[in-house]
């Protein structure tokens, strides 16, 4: 049984920094993409970003490009989200996706291909 727990969220404010951490437990998760999606109060879960398995190719929602950055472990089996110059705009409920296969037919900003998901963890940006 694979488990993804998120970690880091939390409040800050505006122009602020987080760091979410999100740690795979039950298998490795190293040959597999991951990536973060968010759901904001009132609204659908939306892509925010993505990694493929070796961390070489990297993805980003237009809303976050240019201020957060998505990296990995893969000896430590965690992915990491790297946040900053937050907005109001960016709080939500932040949650870690995994196990999305190399060759999916659904491509890395899609939630339907990711087989593994984390319970969340809240986000709020003060401003």
């Amino acid at each position: 049984q694979v488990q993804l727990v998120e970690s880091g969220g939390g409040l800050a404010l505006a122009g602020g920094s987080l760091t979410l951490s999100c740690a795979a437990s039950g298998r490795t998760l190293s040959t597999t993409g991951m990536g973060w999606f968010r759901r904001a109060p009132g609204k659908e879960r939306e892509f925010v970003s993505a990694i493929n398995w070796s961390g070489v190719h990297t993805y980003y929602a237009d809303s976050v490009k240019g201020r957060f950055a998505i990296s990995r472990d893969n000896a430590k089996n965690m992915i990491y989200l790297q946040m900053n110059s937050l907005k109001p705009d960016d709080t939500a409920v932040y949650f870690c996706a995994g196990g999305l296969a190399p060759r999916a037919i659904f491509p890395p900003t899609a939630p339907y291909g990711y087989n593994y998901w984390g319970q969340g963890t809240q986000v709020t940006v003060s401003s």
